[in-house]
């Protein structure tokens, strides 16, 4: 009886060491990572590297063939007169043309109308009053996972109100940040909605796929049913680890004092009563139903110029540029709320709003400028292309069962995307090669568009290289200066980590159970 009781405590007394193991080696993540120079010098010095690597594989006359095309394609070296020559002519057009920038700017336009008229924060406190702290993560996670519709909108969105929803709780609006940024990037790929991405990845898998079978059609709704389960179990799966994982280490996530007094008189100024506010609330919701009834009737004539060639809704001017319309909508509801209320008053207090929001991200944009530089290089050197093409050649010469294959492909490309961060880029660089490979094998190509789906989401928020990680990190120096690239992969490692396993182990039963991933898509 004494030994069971022993046992009995010693059992916890264990557990908790391998735990407090573990967050010491997250520290540990945090202290080497922020160790690093700061994230401007880091991408300079990262161009560096790819110059000297891309001189030493271009000497030593490496080359692939570009499944594609069929042509060779070698690394071009960065230490030569046309890279020079090229990169410094082209180093404006790649600052003003780098993907994020163009949205973070004009969104944020709007946002920070909504923002400083008091909007979000309102709004926040009126729908998470009745919340517990896990409630809100959960509801956090939730729409992030669900906003991956909204491009790279969503991260300039949701990860501001993340910090709202935490901070109207009573916690660490950093974490709130954190969640928000790795459920869009880490789970964005599970979504039930549609977006534009989808007819892109369907796109080309189809013509990957036509390469060996001409009748081959793979479809944009071809997942839809895995990710409408996916994203449901991965918000689940987040909630959970921030709760068990995450939020031992939540005081690591203590804002500046300025930096959060400045950051909550932004959304909790002048006073409104309650009945003011109600009203406004409720003019600003009729605002936006007369949004979306313009919208919507805008695009019913199948003639619309708001719709793609044929009249397509998913691939059509209205989802190519969302962000146009997601700026006019919080510009909209920021000024209908702030009028009412007198947060915003005459008519300079709307551009005043907007010249706010902007200088509220300038050190983000000096940050793009270094980030866009560096994705210049690395594109112009070709190591992108030689690294996809290897890696499926790797893989087509492993010849292993179905599902051991298929967890080497999702190591694989996991591995691939921490360089290669754009999953639009690394699929149409890997699938002509990939897609067909295992079409001949028996797989459906939208069974491995679902593989890739998988892959390439999760390890999006553990890696420096991607802009949406470095656009994180901007975020929440707004609130804590020295938060840097430690701060944000200890924290994001454990979700992406336990989401890969999660989402691996749930795509293994739907394959083995042989439920179909979409309309018309068998998995097997």
């Amino acid at each position: 009886m004494k030994t069971t009781d022993n046992r009995s405590q010693e059992a916890p007394a264990a557990e908790s060491d391998e735990g407090s193991r573990g967050l010491r080696l997250l520290d540990k993540v945090e202290r080497a990572g922020n160790a690093l120079p700061h994230p401007f010098w880091l991408f300079w010095i990262l161009c560096g590297i790819v110059a000297v690597t891309s001189f030493a594989l271009n000497a030593a006359d490496l080359k692939v063939e570009d499944p594609s095309s069929g042509d060779p394609v070698g690394v071009r070296s960065a230490l030569s007169a046309d890279a020079v020559r090229d990169l410094i002519s082209g180093a404006q057009e790649s600052f003003v043309t780098f993907g994020p920038l163009g949205t973070v700017l004009m969104v944020m336009l709007g946002v920070a109308v909504a923002e400083r008229s008091g909007l979000f924060e309102a709004l926040a406190r009126r729908m998470l009053s009745g919340l517990s702290p896990r409630t809100v993560v959960l509801g956090v996670a939730l729409g992030g996972v669900l906003g991956k519709f909204l491009s790279d909108s969503a991260y300039v969105v949701l990860i501001p109100l993340g910090a709202v929803a935490f901070r109207a709780v009573g916690r660490s609006p950093m974490l709130g940040m954190i969640v928000a940024f790795v459920s869009i990037n880490a789970a964005g790929d599970a979504n039930p909605l549609i977006a534009p991405g989808d007819a892109l990845f369907a796109s080309v898998a189809t013509e990957a796929a036509q390469l060996v079978d001409p009748d081959v059609v793979v479809r944009a709704t071809d997942n839809m049913y895995f990710t409408t389960v996916s994203a449901f179990v991965l918000a689940g799966t987040i909630a959970l680890v921030v709760d068990k994982i995450l939020a031992k280490r939540e005081h690591h996530l203590t804002p500046d004092p300025d930096l959060e007094a400045a950051a909550a008189q932004q959304v909790v100024a002048a006073k409104v009563d309650d009945a003011t506010e109600v009203r406004a609330l409720k003019l600003t919701g009729l605002a936006v139903l007369c949004y979306a009834a313009l919208i919507v009737s805008a695009m019913l004539p199948a003639s619309s110029p708001l719709r793609g060639k044929g009249g397509a809704i998913v691939e059509s001017t209205f989802m190519e540029a969302i962000s146009v319309f997601l700026t006019v909508f919080f510009l909209l509801i920021g000024a209908v709320y702030g009028r009412l209320t007198g947060r915003i008053r005459g008519s300079r207090g709307i551009p005043e709003a907007m010249a706010e929001g902007v200088r509220s991200i300038a050190p983000l944009l000096v940050l793009f400028f270094a980030v866009a530089q560096f994705v210049a290089l690395f594109q112009w050197t070709n190591i992108a292309t030689v690294v996809a093409v290897e890696g499926a050649g790797f893989l087509k010469q492993l010849g292993a069962p179905a599902l051991v294959l298929f967890t080497v492909l999702i190591i694989a490309v996991a591995l691939m995307n921490l360089v290669i961060t754009s999953g639009s880029a690394l699929w149409a660089l890997i699938a002509p090669a990939l897609v067909p490979m295992l079409l001949l094998l028996g797989t459906n190509p939208a069974t491995t568009m679902a593989l890739y789906r998988i892959a390439d989401s999760c390890t999006n928020s553990i890696t420096p290289m991607s802009t949406s990680f470095m656009l994180c990190i901007g975020y929440l120096q707004t609130l804590h200066r020295k938060a840097g690239i430690g701060t944000l992969v200890s924290f994001t490692l454990p979700v992406a980590m336990i989401m890969l396993v999660v989402w691996v182990l749930l795509f293994f039963a739907w394959y083995l159970i042989g439920i179909p991933l979409g309309p018309g898509a068998p998995v097997r």
